[in-house]
């Protein structure tokens, strides 16, 4: 099995992709740690010098990879990942995958972002809580409809990542 763990930036896909797999005995990959190695450029350096046309088709790319050639995965996609592409279309087809969108509230990715901007480069430009809400906010509506089609989601909003991590066992098996 593959476990997918997809939502928005912030909302804990790495961190409790991490821990999942150590519990689980799976490997664990960040889809976009994964790109950064093969096309040895980080994500903002993708987006700069080739663009995101260049950088959804790549992500979508190496997302079939990891799908056929990995069993026994936590994968943590990118925030935009299932609403590029048909990748959602293509986790939902797939018989070996377990899709879970962890599902946190808009103060609390802001709460979250607004500690770490320097090192997201999607909203390292944006400088008051009020904007950053709006931002979030946004690109939640426009991303909501696809995150939605995950075979599980798990709302991570006050609780603690044992709770979570508990949460995501149970849904598994």
């Amino acid at each position: 099995m593959i476990v997918v763990l997809i939502g928005y930036m912030a909302s804990g896909k790495s961190t409790l992709g991490r821990i999942l797999a150590k519990k689980l005995n799976y490997d664990f990959i960040d889809l976009d740690d994964y790109i950064e190695e093969k096309e040895l450029l980080s994500i903002s350096d993708i987006f700069k010098s080739k663009g995101e046309i260049y950088f959804r088709k790549v992500e979508t790319v190496y997302l079939k990879e990891l799908l056929e050639h990995k069993t026994k995965l936590v994968l943590s996609l990118g925030g935009g990942t299932p609403c590029y592409s048909n990748n959602m279309d293509l986790l939902r087809n797939l018989p070996h995958i377990k899709s879970i969108y962890l599902k946190a509230s808009i103060p609390t990715l802001v709460t979250r972002l607004k500690k770490e901007k320097s090192k997201r480069p999607l909203i390292a430009h944006i400088e008051t809580d009020e904007l950053l809400t709006e931002f979030i906010g946004k690109h939640l509506f426009e991303r909501s409809q696809f995150y939605s089609l995950s075979d599980v989601t798990i709302t991570s909003d006050n609780k603690t990542e044992d709770d979570i991590i508990e949460e995501l066992v149970l849904e598994l098996f």
